[in-house]
């Protein structure tokens, strides 16, 4: 039976020492990234491409710049007062006119046939009225020949009642008679009283009649004055002196009652329109102070009106110039309006950028004090104006913050810097 070999160890490193020392080193990665690794996410981030602003103390103008567009002080509105079709233009569009002058005329036959037949009508009413009266007339000479031929009649009846009488007292005459000539003078006065009676009445009538003749006569000439004043509305005339800013009206083209054909635009003072964002619809109110800056002269303005209706999330105002007004100011042109919303105060101010857009003011990468990174804080933002924010809360006066866009960190707490 033979002796058994002694099988030496091989010396060196084997496969599993190999896979030992790899997960040792693995592992102590791992353990210096929780160790000593910071928590959060990091994005890497060249510093000379990004805008990095100072937050400040100071004072905080309270104002916003809007663009304004220049507009006459007013406007008037030409409409068509009588239809009819458009004979003749006699002023162009843009032109200066004065009140009165004639800036069209129309043509409207069915008018001119409107004026005959009221013509015609007044005619005919004059006529009755004239022949009324000459009737009238006529009559009241019938009523007082009546009432002379009563007195006539009456008085000769008296006499021979009288005679009678005295005959009758005598007894020279029968009772008869008597009293035949007493009942003639009776009935005489009493067709007296009754054509005096009938002469006044008939004298009321004829006075009433006539009144009401006299009074529809009147309101026919007035109307045959307001029909003919139908007549010179066919000239379109100028209510005001202006501009003739638009003019609708071709010759040969038919206008309709009421409708409108242009614009006249006052030029002794002007108002500037404008559109603001409807954030500020609360804060803009009427008398605010406004002002711009041309050629380095400062000329002011207040809000005359504001506009309740908000379009395409806008709302509408009108300023008026509070006192001189630009040199060769012109309808349409455009200026940048400095709006004041409120009074200046003391403030942490942070100059406006594009993060705003992706943070809407929340919050904001602040640098440390060396700039080698910058850390996301919670902030709060109050009212801004063209070149700041008001900061309420978060940040201090010396703070360096980056201001430009944050659309490339996406949701990174920390930004390195290269």
């Amino acid at each position: 039976m033979g002796m058994d070999k002694v099988i030496e160890k091989e010396k060196g490193l084997r496969p599993k020492h190999i896979v030992w020392i790899v997960g040792g080193l693995v592992f102590t990665f791992l353990l210096y990234k929780v160790i000593f690794a910071e928590s959060g996410s990091t994005f890497r981030a060249e510093k000379d491409k990004l805008t990095i602003s100072t937050v400040e103390d100071g004072l905080f103008n309270d104002y916003i710049t809007v663009i304004g567009n220049v507009e006459p002080i007013t406007t008037i509105y030409l409409d068509a007062i009588e239809g009819g079709q458009v004979e003749e233009r006699f002023i162009e569009e843009g032109s200066m006119v004065k009140k009165g002058d004639v800036i069209l005329r129309l043509e409207n036959r069915q008018l001119y046939q409107t004026i005959l037949n009221s013509e015609a009508a007044l005619a005919e009413k004059e006529n009755y009225l004239r022949n009324t009266r000459i009737s009238f007339e006529t009559e009241l000479i019938q009523s007082r020949k009546n009432l002379l031929d009563n007195r006539y009649r009456l008085n000769r009846k008296k006499r021979s009642f009288e005679q009678n009488k005295a005959l009758y007292t005598d007894e020279l005459i029968s009772k008869e008679d008597f009293l035949q000539a007493k009942e003639d003078f009776e009935y005489e006065s009493n067709m007296l009283e009754i054509n005096k009676v009938k002469s006044k009445n008939d004298s009321l009538i004829r006075i009433t009649s006539m009144q009401s003749l006299e009074t529809d006569m009147v309101k026919m000439r007035q109307m045959l004055i307001l029909v003919r004043e139908r007549l010179d509305n066919l000239n379109v005339k100028a209510p005001v002196d202006g501009q003739l800013g638009m003019l609708d009206a071709e010759i040969g083209q038919r206008i309709n009652e009421g409708q409108r054909i242009g614009q006249i635009n006052v030029l002794d003072n002007f108002k500037i329109k404008a559109l603001i964002d409807e954030h500020y619809i609360d804060r803009v109110k009427r008398d605010l102070p406004a002002s711009l800056d041309r050629n380095g002269t400062i000329f002011t303005q207040k809000v005359r009106k504001v506009y309740p209706e908000v379009r395409n999330g806008q709302f509408e105002i009108d300023m008026v110039f509070d006192g001189t007004t630009p040199d060769n100011i012109r309808t349409g042109q455009t200026y940048h309006i400095k709006l004041e919303l409120g009074e200046s105060g003391k403030a942490v101010l942070l100059a406006r950028g594009g993060f705003f857009q992706s943070t809407g003011g929340q919050w904001v990468y602040v640098l440390n004090e060396d700039g080698t990174e910058a850390i996301k804080r919670n902030i709060k933002i109050g009212k801004q104006n063209p070149q700041y924010y008001e900061v309420l809360e978060g940040l201090n006066a010396g703070e360096k913050v980056i201001t430009s866009g944050y659309e490339m960190f996406g949701t990174n707490d920390r930004i390195v810097m290269k």
